[in-house]
Protein backbone atom coordinates (compact mmCIF):
# COMPACT_ATOMS: atom_id res chain seq x y z
CA UNK A 1 0.00 0.00 0.00
CA UNK A 2 1.67 3.51 -0.74
CA UNK A 3 2.09 5.94 1.77
CA UNK A 4 0.04 8.59 2.70
CA UNK A 5 1.89 11.97 0.99
CA UNK A 6 1.70 14.96 3.23
CA UNK A 7 3.19 18.73 2.40
CA UNK A 8 3.41 20.76 5.99
CA UNK A 9 3.77 24.12 5.23
CA UNK A 10 5.94 25.76 8.04
CA UNK A 11 8.32 24.41 10.60
CA UNK A 12 7.90 25.88 13.77
CA UNK A 13 6.98 23.58 16.73
CA UNK A 14 3.14 23.21 15.31
CA UNK A 15 4.18 22.11 11.94
CA UNK A 16 7.33 20.14 13.20
CA UNK A 17 5.26 18.17 16.08
CA UNK A 18 2.93 17.72 12.95
CA UNK A 19 5.71 16.31 10.55
CA UNK A 20 7.14 14.02 13.57
CA UNK A 21 3.75 12.51 14.42
CA UNK A 22 2.62 11.53 10.71
CA UNK A 23 6.22 10.02 9.75
CA UNK A 24 6.34 7.80 12.72
CA UNK A 25 3.19 6.46 11.86
CA UNK A 26 4.33 5.82 8.31
CA UNK A 27 3.35 8.86 5.79
CA UNK A 28 5.66 9.79 3.54
CA UNK A 29 5.98 13.97 4.73
CA UNK A 30 7.78 16.90 3.16
CA UNK A 31 8.57 19.78 4.82
CA UNK A 32 8.63 23.28 3.33
CA UNK A 33 9.86 26.38 5.13
CA UNK A 34 11.30 29.73 4.31
CA UNK A 35 12.57 30.37 7.42
CA UNK A 36 11.22 34.02 7.99
CA UNK A 37 12.55 36.14 10.67
CA UNK A 38 10.71 35.90 13.99
CA UNK A 39 9.05 32.94 14.13
CA UNK A 40 7.48 32.35 17.77
CA UNK A 41 8.91 28.95 18.19
CA UNK A 42 12.27 30.58 18.03
CA UNK A 43 12.08 33.18 20.84
CA UNK A 44 9.73 30.77 23.03
CA UNK A 45 10.15 31.01 26.57
CA UNK A 46 9.57 27.67 27.27
CA UNK A 47 7.63 27.38 30.37
CA UNK A 48 5.45 23.78 30.71
CA UNK A 49 3.17 25.30 33.49
CA UNK A 50 -0.54 25.49 33.16
CA UNK A 51 -2.09 24.95 36.11
CA UNK A 52 -1.74 28.74 37.73
CA UNK A 53 -3.21 30.20 34.61
CA UNK A 54 -7.22 31.92 35.17
CA UNK A 55 -8.25 30.45 31.73
CA UNK A 56 -10.33 27.81 31.86
CA UNK A 57 -12.65 25.46 29.56
CA UNK A 58 -11.68 24.30 26.78
CA UNK A 59 -8.09 26.12 26.32
CA UNK A 60 -7.17 25.15 29.92
CA UNK A 61 -8.03 21.50 28.69
CA UNK A 62 -5.85 21.74 25.90
CA UNK A 63 -3.28 23.67 27.49
CA UNK A 64 -2.87 21.30 30.62
CA UNK A 65 -3.18 18.54 28.57
CA UNK A 66 0.10 19.26 26.33
CA UNK A 67 1.85 19.50 29.41
CA UNK A 68 0.86 15.96 30.33
CA UNK A 69 1.94 14.89 26.81
CA UNK A 70 5.65 15.60 26.84
CA UNK A 71 6.74 12.99 28.61
CA UNK A 72 5.48 10.13 25.80
CA UNK A 73 6.59 12.93 23.26
CA UNK A 74 10.59 12.41 24.92
CA UNK A 75 9.97 8.98 25.20
CA UNK A 76 8.90 8.98 21.01
CA UNK A 77 11.34 11.14 20.42
CA UNK A 78 14.36 9.08 21.96
CA UNK A 79 13.06 5.52 20.45
CA UNK A 80 13.80 8.47 17.34
CA UNK A 81 17.39 9.07 18.15
CA UNK A 82 16.56 12.56 20.01
CA UNK A 83 18.10 12.78 23.63
CA UNK A 84 17.41 16.39 24.09
CA UNK A 85 15.38 18.89 24.01
CA UNK A 86 15.86 20.67 26.72
CA UNK A 87 13.25 20.01 28.77
CA UNK A 88 13.32 19.46 32.50
CA UNK A 89 10.99 19.68 35.37
CA UNK A 90 12.70 22.07 37.84
CA UNK A 91 9.29 23.56 39.42
CA UNK A 92 7.61 26.74 39.10
CA UNK A 93 7.45 29.23 41.47
CA UNK A 94 3.88 31.47 41.45
CA UNK A 95 4.93 34.16 43.68
CA UNK A 96 3.24 37.56 45.16
CA UNK A 97 3.35 39.93 47.60
CA UNK A 98 -0.36 39.58 49.13
CA UNK A 99 -0.43 36.39 50.61
CA UNK A 100 -4.20 36.13 49.89
CA UNK A 101 -3.17 36.12 46.25
CA UNK A 102 -1.08 32.92 46.56
CA UNK A 103 -4.54 31.29 48.55
CA UNK A 104 -6.18 32.17 45.68
CA UNK A 105 -4.05 30.55 43.12
CA UNK A 106 -3.15 27.64 45.78
CA UNK A 107 -7.11 26.61 45.63
CA UNK A 108 -7.27 26.74 41.40
CA UNK A 109 -4.09 24.60 41.09
CA UNK A 110 -4.77 22.43 43.65
CA UNK A 111 -7.62 21.07 41.77
CA UNK A 112 -5.84 20.91 38.83
CA UNK A 113 -2.69 19.31 40.22
CA UNK A 114 -4.85 16.47 41.30
CA UNK A 115 -6.28 15.62 37.63
CA UNK A 116 -2.92 16.03 35.92
CA UNK A 117 -0.13 13.49 35.56
CA UNK A 118 2.74 16.05 35.85
CA UNK A 119 1.93 18.42 38.49
CA UNK A 120 3.64 17.04 41.08
CA UNK A 121 2.98 18.25 44.57
CA UNK A 122 2.10 21.58 45.13
CA UNK A 123 3.04 23.62 48.42
CA UNK A 124 3.33 27.22 49.73
CA UNK A 125 6.62 28.54 50.91
CA UNK A 126 7.29 31.84 53.09
CA UNK A 127 9.13 34.60 51.54
CA UNK A 128 12.35 32.94 52.61
CA UNK A 129 11.85 29.90 51.52
CA UNK A 130 10.73 31.29 47.85
CA UNK A 131 14.48 33.00 47.63
CA UNK A 132 15.91 29.85 48.83
CA UNK A 133 14.14 28.45 45.87
CA UNK A 134 15.12 31.72 43.44
CA UNK A 135 17.90 33.68 45.01
CA UNK A 136 17.69 36.68 42.96
CA UNK A 137 13.74 37.17 44.26
CA UNK A 138 13.43 40.55 45.95
CA UNK A 139 12.21 39.89 49.54
CA UNK A 140 8.48 39.54 50.95
CA UNK A 141 6.91 37.37 47.82
CA UNK A 142 4.72 34.84 49.42
CA UNK A 143 5.03 31.90 47.32
CA UNK A 144 3.15 28.92 45.85
CA UNK A 145 5.73 25.77 44.75
CA UNK A 146 4.58 23.52 42.03
CA UNK A 147 7.22 20.89 41.53
CA UNK A 148 5.98 19.53 37.65
CA UNK A 149 6.79 23.15 36.30
CA UNK A 150 8.88 22.37 33.40
CA UNK A 151 10.31 24.32 31.00
CA UNK A 152 11.42 24.01 27.45
CA UNK A 153 14.06 25.10 24.89
CA UNK A 154 12.13 26.14 21.87
CA UNK A 155 14.53 25.67 19.19
CA UNK A 156 15.70 22.41 20.61
CA UNK A 157 12.59 21.17 20.67
CA UNK A 158 12.06 22.41 16.86
CA UNK A 159 15.07 20.77 16.19
CA UNK A 160 14.09 17.41 17.69
CA UNK A 161 11.02 16.86 16.10
CA UNK A 162 12.50 17.95 12.69
CA UNK A 163 15.51 14.95 13.06
CA UNK A 164 13.13 12.51 14.75
CA UNK A 165 10.80 12.78 11.55
CA UNK A 166 13.63 12.95 9.43
CA UNK A 167 14.46 9.76 10.91
CA UNK A 168 11.06 8.41 9.75
CA UNK A 169 11.84 9.27 6.12
CA UNK A 170 10.67 13.02 6.39
CA UNK A 171 12.37 15.23 3.79
CA UNK A 172 12.71 19.04 4.06
CA UNK A 173 12.55 21.97 1.40
CA UNK A 174 13.59 25.41 2.77
CA UNK A 175 12.31 27.35 0.16
CA UNK A 176 8.57 29.38 0.40
CA UNK A 177 5.54 27.81 -0.33
CA UNK A 178 2.49 28.75 -1.79
CA UNK A 179 -1.06 27.47 -2.50
CA UNK A 180 -2.96 27.54 -5.48
CA UNK A 181 -6.20 28.52 -5.71
CA UNK A 182 -7.22 24.62 -6.82
CA UNK A 183 -5.36 23.66 -3.92
CA UNK A 184 -2.50 22.52 -4.64
CA UNK A 185 1.11 23.84 -3.03
CA UNK A 186 3.77 24.83 -5.34
CA UNK A 187 7.57 25.62 -4.56
CA UNK A 188 9.77 27.96 -7.15
CA UNK A 189 7.00 27.01 -9.44
CA UNK A 190 6.68 23.40 -9.06
CA UNK A 191 3.92 21.46 -7.70
CA UNK A 192 4.75 19.07 -4.74
CA UNK A 193 2.31 15.68 -5.01
CA UNK A 194 0.24 15.44 -1.88
CA UNK A 195 -2.97 13.59 -0.63
CA UNK A 196 -2.84 16.29 2.07
CA UNK A 197 -1.32 19.80 2.79
CA UNK A 198 -1.63 20.93 6.51
CA UNK A 199 -1.03 24.77 6.53
CA UNK A 200 1.00 25.46 10.25
CA UNK A 201 2.90 28.65 9.48
CA UNK A 202 2.30 30.33 12.55
CA UNK A 203 1.57 34.50 12.23
CA UNK A 204 1.57 33.91 8.62
CA UNK A 205 -0.80 31.41 7.99
CA UNK A 206 -3.71 33.38 6.77
CA UNK A 207 -0.75 34.61 4.24
CA UNK A 208 -0.14 31.62 3.13
CA UNK A 209 -4.21 30.60 2.84
CA UNK A 210 -4.90 33.74 0.96
CA UNK A 211 -5.27 31.90 -2.70
CA UNK A 212 -7.91 30.08 -1.46
CA UNK A 213 -10.05 32.92 0.03
CA UNK A 214 -9.96 30.99 3.46
CA UNK A 215 -9.06 32.79 6.36
CA UNK A 216 -8.74 31.14 9.88
CA UNK A 217 -7.66 34.85 11.64
CA UNK A 218 -4.48 34.44 13.06
CA UNK A 219 -2.55 38.01 13.34
CA UNK A 220 0.96 38.51 14.76
CA UNK A 221 1.50 39.74 18.29
CA UNK A 222 5.04 40.52 19.28
CA UNK A 223 6.82 39.39 22.10
CA UNK A 224 10.57 40.17 23.08
CA UNK A 225 12.55 38.92 25.80
CA UNK A 226 16.28 38.92 27.29
CA UNK A 227 18.14 36.33 28.13
CA UNK A 228 20.72 37.01 31.18
CA UNK A 229 23.51 35.02 32.36
CA UNK A 230 24.62 34.65 35.94
CA UNK A 231 26.88 33.28 37.91
CA UNK A 232 25.37 30.72 39.82
CA UNK A 233 24.12 26.88 39.06
CA UNK A 234 20.66 27.63 37.79
CA UNK A 235 19.93 24.21 36.65
CA UNK A 236 17.27 23.49 39.46
CA UNK A 237 16.07 26.93 39.55
CA UNK A 238 12.24 27.01 39.06
CA UNK A 239 10.71 29.63 36.82
CA UNK A 240 8.83 32.49 38.55
CA UNK A 241 5.43 33.76 37.88
CA UNK A 242 4.64 36.51 39.73
CA UNK A 243 0.50 36.60 38.51
CA UNK A 244 1.45 39.01 35.66
CA UNK A 245 1.83 39.10 32.27
CA UNK A 246 5.30 38.82 33.22
CA UNK A 247 8.28 36.05 34.28
CA UNK A 248 11.47 34.43 34.99
CA UNK A 249 12.77 31.10 33.51
CA UNK A 250 15.76 29.69 34.41
CA UNK A 251 18.07 27.21 31.96
CA UNK A 252 21.69 25.52 32.37
CA UNK A 253 24.79 27.51 33.02
CA UNK A 254 23.42 30.24 34.52
CA UNK A 255 20.70 31.17 31.41
CA UNK A 256 18.28 33.30 32.70
CA UNK A 257 15.15 34.40 30.27
CA UNK A 258 13.25 37.60 31.27
CA UNK A 259 9.88 37.96 29.27
CA UNK A 260 8.16 39.34 27.50
CA UNK A 261 6.13 41.64 25.75
CA UNK A 262 2.42 40.91 24.44
CA UNK A 263 2.56 43.69 21.76
CA UNK A 264 -0.63 43.30 19.73
CA UNK A 265 -0.95 45.49 16.88
CA UNK A 266 2.69 44.72 16.10
CA UNK A 267 2.21 43.75 12.54
CA UNK A 268 5.11 41.47 11.06
CA UNK A 269 7.55 44.07 12.60
CA UNK A 270 10.12 41.43 14.05
CA UNK A 271 12.35 44.29 15.54
CA UNK A 272 13.68 44.78 19.03
CA UNK A 273 12.53 47.91 20.01
CA UNK A 274 13.89 50.66 23.21
CA UNK A 275 10.47 50.35 24.70
CA UNK A 276 10.30 46.46 24.46
CA UNK A 277 13.68 46.42 26.03
CA UNK A 278 13.10 48.77 28.95
CA UNK A 279 9.47 47.20 29.88
CA UNK A 280 11.12 43.13 29.73
CA UNK A 281 13.88 44.47 31.98
CA UNK A 282 12.23 46.84 34.06
CA UNK A 283 9.35 44.08 35.16
CA UNK A 284 12.45 41.34 35.77
CA UNK A 285 14.66 43.75 37.73
CA UNK A 286 10.91 45.03 40.02
CA UNK A 287 10.88 41.30 40.32
CA UNK A 288 13.78 39.93 41.26
CA UNK A 289 16.94 42.96 41.86
CA UNK A 290 19.35 40.40 42.23
CA UNK A 291 19.51 40.17 38.63
CA UNK A 292 21.03 43.47 38.52
CA UNK A 293 24.38 42.35 37.88
CA UNK A 294 23.93 39.74 35.44
CA UNK A 295 25.21 39.82 31.93
CA UNK A 296 22.95 40.69 29.08
CA UNK A 297 23.33 37.80 26.14
CA UNK A 298 20.20 38.69 23.82
CA UNK A 299 17.42 39.67 22.68
CA UNK A 300 15.06 37.63 21.18
CA UNK A 301 11.79 38.13 19.12
CA UNK A 302 8.36 36.44 18.24
CA UNK A 303 6.16 36.97 16.54
CA UNK A 304 2.91 34.96 18.26
CA UNK A 305 0.02 33.20 16.24
CA UNK A 306 -2.41 35.24 17.89
CA UNK A 307 -5.83 33.73 17.43
CA UNK A 308 -9.21 35.89 17.04
CA UNK A 309 -10.95 33.89 20.05
CA UNK A 310 -9.13 31.45 22.71
CA UNK A 311 -8.53 28.43 20.81
CA UNK A 312 -6.07 27.75 17.88
CA UNK A 313 -7.73 26.68 14.30
CA UNK A 314 -6.58 22.99 14.46
CA UNK A 315 -8.23 20.66 11.26
CA UNK A 316 -9.87 20.75 7.59
CA UNK A 317 -10.79 23.38 5.96
CA UNK A 318 -14.19 23.76 5.17
CA UNK A 319 -15.14 23.30 1.46
CA UNK A 320 -11.54 22.40 0.98
CA UNK A 321 -10.62 18.76 1.27
CA UNK A 322 -7.16 17.61 1.82
CA UNK A 323 -6.03 20.78 3.61
CA UNK A 324 -5.73 21.19 6.95
CA UNK A 325 -4.64 23.96 9.34
CA UNK A 326 -2.76 24.34 12.84
CA UNK A 327 -2.16 27.78 14.17
CA UNK A 328 -3.25 30.14 16.44
CA UNK A 329 -1.59 29.23 19.97
CA UNK A 330 -0.68 32.57 20.91
CA UNK A 331 1.45 32.33 24.17
CA UNK A 332 1.09 28.65 24.45
CA UNK A 333 2.76 27.04 21.62
CA UNK A 334 5.24 25.22 23.07
CA UNK A 335 3.01 23.57 25.58
CA UNK A 336 0.04 22.85 23.61
CA UNK A 337 1.93 22.09 19.78
CA UNK A 338 3.30 18.93 20.95
CA UNK A 339 0.22 17.36 21.44
CA UNK A 340 -2.35 18.94 19.08
CA UNK A 341 0.54 17.89 16.29
CA UNK A 342 -0.16 14.59 17.46
CA UNK A 343 -3.77 14.92 17.26
CA UNK A 344 -3.75 16.33 13.48
CA UNK A 345 -1.80 13.92 12.79
CA UNK A 346 -4.42 10.92 13.47
CA UNK A 347 -6.76 12.81 11.39
CA UNK A 348 -5.21 13.58 8.22
CA UNK A 349 -4.20 9.63 8.14
CA UNK A 350 -7.69 8.61 9.04
CA UNK A 351 -9.12 10.88 6.56
CA UNK A 352 -6.67 10.40 3.47
CA UNK A 353 -5.21 7.17 4.13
Amino acid sequence: MEKPRVVIVGDGVAGAATAFALARRGAAVTVVDAGLVGRATDAGAGIVQPWSTTSDGGFYELYSAGADFYPELIERLAEAGVHDIGYRRSGALVVNRDASVIEEVEQRVRVRAAASRTAGDVRRVDPGTARELFPPLADGYHGLHISGGARVDGRALRTGLLEAAEAHGATRVEAGAELTDDGAVTVDGSALTADAIVVAAGAWTDRVLRPLSVRVRVEPQRGQLIHLRVDADTRNWPSVHPVAPHYLVAFDAGRIVAGATRETGSGFDARVTAEGERQVLEDALALAPGLAGASVIETRVGLRPLPEGDLPTVGPVDGRPGIYVNAGFGAGGLTMGPLVGDLLAERVLAECG
